[in-house]
């Protein structure tokens, strides 16, 4: 077909289908006029019906939005210890006819108003170590610090130290000049609950042979072990030899000659004498042993610092 032809026909079908479209619009009329004559006819409660279901209008229920989850954020207080501990480190380390040096810069940076010492000529040398010991929280942000200097003549000096906190905890500064004070009294420590007194024989073997490896490197930790728990030894071996001294423990079973059924626990407490080329050196271990297939497995080995079993040590 020609071009021409074609945009003739096209040209020719547009009115046509816009007259199509025309007289479907006078159908849908004429029907909606009739239907309404037609509920007239009926009565009038058909009319009245018709009427209420046209204009009842459909209700549609939005969704409640859902109530927005509050977060809460809380700050991490910090603790100001290790401030403190700078500061008297610094502060002991310099002095009013230096200013500029930079341990006396260090202090000022840190208590912009607290005066610097004046330490006499000969006067006691600086600390080896400085220590925060404790840290009492106040009010309005305030802490106070007790910070030990402890020095080569074996003599400790204990100071009191305030900081004021930020308000997110992130920052602190030194309100005022240290005081000396007595350092905190010693506490009275809890009896051990180690009374039986464990005798040399299977119990006190096994607990040689462990030690050697975890502290010697001889040997492998893994033959001691109850299945199921890993142990890393002390890596590299920091003592050439070591030998179980004294052996405690919780349970009387753990004194008996012979091991007992398979299952049978005991909490021990081990006093270790470790060597290496510059000495002796006193240690002491908690542990908690298994019996099984007439030896004894070592379950789990206790850190003096938090208590808990070490499984999978660092090396």
């Amino acid at each position: 077909m020609s071009p021409g032809k074609q945009a003739s026909e096209n040209e020719a079908a547009a009115p046509m289908a816009a007259g199509a479209r025309l007289e479907a619009m006078r159908r849908r009329v004429r029907l909606s006029r009739l239907a309404v004559w037609t509920v007239i006819a009926a009565g009038p409660v058909a009319l009245a019906l018709a009427l209420a279901l046209v204009s009842t209008p459909t209700t549609v229920e939005a969704a409640t939005p859902a109530k927005p989850t509050s977060v809460r954020t809380v700050a991490a207080t910090g603790q100001p210890g290790g401030y403190a501990q700078v500061f008297v480190s610094a502060w002991l380390r310099s002095s009013a006819d230096d200013a500029t040096s930079a341990q006396a810069r260090l202090a000022q940076s840190l208590a912009p108003d607290v005066e610097l010492p004046d330490p006499a000529a000969g006067a006691q040398p600086a600390p080896l170590s400085v220590t925060a010991v404790r840290s009492a929280q106040r009010s309005g942000g305030a802490w106070s610090v007790t910070v030990a200097a402890q020095y080569a003549d074996g003599s400790v000096r204990y100071y009191a130290v305030p900081v004021a906190a930020g308000g997110s905890g992130a920052s602190f500064t030194v309100t005022g000049a240290p005081g000396v004070v007595a350092g905190p009294a010693r506490a009275e420590a809890a009896k051990p609950p180690y009374g039986v007194s464990v005798p040399d024989g299977d119990l006190s073997s096994a607990l040689g042979e462990f030690f050697a490896a975890y502290l010697t490197g001889s040997g492998e930790v893994s033959r001691y072990l109850t299945p199921g728990v890993t142990l890393s030894p002390v890596s590299p071996a920091p003592y050439a030899a070591v030998s179980v001294q004294q052996i405690s423990a919780t349970e009387q079973t753990a004194a008996a000659e012979r091991v007992p059924a398979d299952g049978t626990t005991v909490r021990v407490l081990v006093q270790v004498e470790a060597r290496d080329t510059v000495g002796r050196w006193p240690l002491a271990y908690e542990l908690t042993l298994r019996a099984r297939s007439g030896r004894w497995e070592v379950t789990a080995l206790e850190s003096g610092e938090s208590g808990t079993a070490q499984v999978g040590g660092a090396r």
